[in-house]
């Protein structure tokens, strides 16, 4: 695929972005388009590789991603934009994958980690391309809503709106059923919309597909909170079928003295919030956490607490620290971490390379624990205790040993906890009756994902833990594929 020796005869390439300096002063997106002829060339370093891990599409657990969650044709679409065939590469590209804008923004692209050319060179540059088919495709007026050629009478109701919930509902509606998409928020797109900054992942974006899609026929509506708003009952006598996308919501606390202080925060709260009031009202409402002119420390070393230092930058914050409990990883892969695994390397993201333009210095503390809290007399947080610690593997079991003499003290007027979740909300799935796993997690076999409970299915964060988006995109269209089985005793949908 592509140009047989175009590997060794182009260096790679990605797209070219805004200073630091200068784009933590809006929420602009930063990246900034490839010429074609650019992209064309960047394609050209597919090798005809024979077995192209790229889109294997399989998770190791304990060792990381293989290629593509969503088994992206990826030789077939870099081969048809080398040749410049940019209308054939978008309909490859969105014969697996329903977002490629989302994906094409947020994923940390397993595929290049497990691109051949990886071996002994850089990657090819995967998730870039991907980014421009889809973008020329808006832009050319290629993506257009696809009616179902018949409807089958039977009715989906899918519940939750995030990566997993919307790629069940637009396969559920290829194959012609009636799809109502159910949110409790105020805008549709979960984690899409308001857990992901809006200068990595802008609504427009989000809502652009989301038009798409209501042309094509299915029905959202937010606001509505199943178990409150509707029963599990009514769900079941009004729709044939229930595919549960909530995703992973309970957030992971940090078990330390003090933790109820004012001025500390789970990082959804955060990043929410400020989603919100930005779409609202530019701010002017005043409604989110400010970290205006606040020290701030943000303690989860992930793409969560990235995120926070995205959004804290842009507030104007005063100082800014990423608190990342493990040790800082190595340039290179380690023996145990081999091609075609996802690479576990340290990496500086665009949320780093933004803190330290502004601040002159990499933003993140490692081997660090919170050992306590400390508030001023009004009850407001002021500082935090620390110890370094050095973490092992005993028999399957991670174990952390404090280091002596490494206390520190920070000070801080806002804390981000960015620590993970530990599993869906269980309200509803009290409500909806059906079972959950060791994890808290709904009891639904990967493949299969059919829940305890009879025309009831799950996918996404929900069902497998905290994940990728292009899991959750996954997830949901596998989940689509079942829930189809279930109705019509045959699928069509893969």
């Amino acid at each position: 695929m592509g140009k047989p020796t175009g590997f060794m005869e182009y260096k790679r390439e990605t797209p070219s972005k805004r200073d630091p300096l200068a784009r933590v002063k809006n929420w602009q997106e930063f990246t900034i388009i490839m010429p074609e002829e650019k992209v064309e060339k960047q394609a050209a370093r597919c090798m005809d590789c024979a077995v192209p891990f790229c889109q294997t599409g399989t998770s190791m657990p304990g060792s990381g991603d293989i290629g593509c969650p969503v088994y992206n044709l990826i030789p077939e679409w870099n081969d048809l934009v080398y040749r410049g065939k940019w209308k054939e590469a978008l309909i490859r590209l969105h014969k697996t994958n329903n977002f490629p804008e989302f994906t094409g923004r947020v994923c940390p692209a397993p595929c290049e980690g497990s691109c051949t050319v990886a071996i002994s060179d850089d990657p090819v540059s995967i998730k870039s391309i991907e980014f421009q088919i889809v973008e020329k495709g808006f832009k050319e007026g290629w993506i257009k809503p696809q009616l179902p050629e018949k409807r089958t009478g039977k009715k989906v109701a899918v519940i939750g709106s995030g990566p997993a919930g919307l790629s069940a509902a637009a396969q559920l509606n290829k194959a012609g059923h009636s799809v109502t998409v159910f949110e409790k928020d105020d805008r549709i797109g979960g984690l899409l919309t308001y857990g992901i900054p809006d200068v990595k992942l802008p609504f427009h974006v989000v809502n652009r597909r989301l038009n798409i899609m209501r042309e094509e026929g299915i029905e959202f509506r937010t606001s509505v909170e199943i178990g409150k708003d509707i029963s599990s009952d009514q769900l079941n006598n009004d729709y044939d079928s229930v595919i549960l996308c909530t995703g992973a919501q309970v957030h992971r606390d940090v078990p330390a003295e003090g933790n109820d202080l004012k001025g500390i925060h789970y990082a959804m709260d955060f990043l929410r919030q400020n989603t919100k009031s930005l779409l609202d009202s530019e701010y002017s409402d005043e409604n989110y956490i400010n970290a205006e002119n606040k020290n701030v420390i943000v303690i989860g070393g992930g793409d969560t607490g990235a995120d926070c230092i995205t959004t804290s930058l842009r507030h104007g914050c005063a100082s800014l620290t990423q608190f990342d409990i493990n040790v800082q990883k190595d340039e290179e892969r380690k023996e145990d971490n081999p091609w075609p695994l996802y690479p576990i390397v340290h990496s500086k993201e665009d949320a780093h390379k933004e803190a330290e333009a502004v601040f002159g210095d990499d933003p993140r503390a490692y081997k660090v624990m919170t050992k306590k809290f400390v508030g001023d007399e009004n009850g407001n947080v002021k500082e935090l205790h620390t110890i370094d610690v050095k973490t092992e593997w005993k028999d399957g079991e991670k174990i952390r040993t404090e280091i002596p003499n490494t206390e520190r003290v920070w000070k801080a007027e806002l804390i981000l906890l960015a620590v993970g979740f530990t599993g869906p909300e269980q309200e509803i799935l009290k409500d909806m009756k059906v079972e959950t796993d060791s994890r808290s997690n709904i009891k639904a076999e990967y493949g299969k994902y059919a829940t305890s409970r009879e025309g009831v299915f799950a996918a996404g964060d929900s069902r497998r833990g905290q994940s990728l988006v292009v899991w959750a995109i996954n997830e949901g269209r596998e989940a689509a594929r079942e829930c189809d089985r279930y109705l019509m005793g045959a699928t069509n949908l893969v």
